[in-house]
């Protein structure tokens, strides 16, 4: 188990934010796509803990011969109260999301919501800084590390102090849009031929 410790903000210049990441020698470690799937009780238990459940799938070069599908059953436990959004992790790789779904139904596990999320990963002064896009929500970047100071000096050196830290889930993010334009959804993807979404 570990311990996730993270800054979340919207990403208005992408660009801007990529040529910042060049010029102080963050590493490009990955270009994937992901599909979230998130699993509650029936009576909504773990969103009412402030804990999440969810698979991923992550894809790597969509479509090639270097084509890498990875997926992963993920736990969070509540946030801890603080500046910055931390929790704890806990994650185990299997062979396939159909699976991993059916364990957790048997468990007593129904899905919730799905979504597809695009995310260009660096790493810089042992950080992982997520550039993300999301259907519906927009652009994000995820700034995580081993400390809160890490974190906190990354967003400094990212030019990124004065943006504000979001410290919602995406999961819920997308859940409060779906309320507020009383829409109906198991799964929020892209509407382009990019999209990728695996089971």
């Amino acid at each position: 188990m570990a311990v996730e410790i993270e800054a979340k903000m919207r990403l208005h210049h992408r660009d801007a934010v990529i040529a910042k990441l060049d010029l102080l020698g963050a590493v490009c470690v990955a270009e994937l796509s992901e599909t979230n799937s998130y699993f509650d009780t029936p009576d909504g238990s773990l969103k009412s803990t402030d804990q999440g459940l969810r698979t991923r799938v992550e894809v790597t070069g969509a479509g090639t011969a270097d084509e890498r599908i990875t997926t992963t059953i993920t736990h969070k436990g509540p946030r801890a109260m603080g500046a910055l959004k931390s929790r704890f992790e806990s994650e185990l790789a299997v062979d396939n999301a159909k699976d991993a779904a059916l364990l957790l139904g048997a468990l007593g596990y129904q899905h919730v919501l799905s979504f597809e999320k695009r995310r260009t990963r660096y790493e810089l002064d042992g950080c992982h800084i997520e550039l993300d896009e999301l259907p519906v929500l927009g652009s994000f970047i995820e700034i995580e590390g081993p400390t809160e100071a890490a974190v906190v000096a990354v967003r400094e050196r990212l030019g990124l102090a004065g943006e504000p830290v979001i410290r919602s889930s995406y999961i819920a993010m997308l859940r409060t849009h779906l309320q507020e334009t009383h829409a109906e959804a198991a799964m929020v993807r892209f509407e382009d031929a990019a999209s990728v979404v695996r089971g």
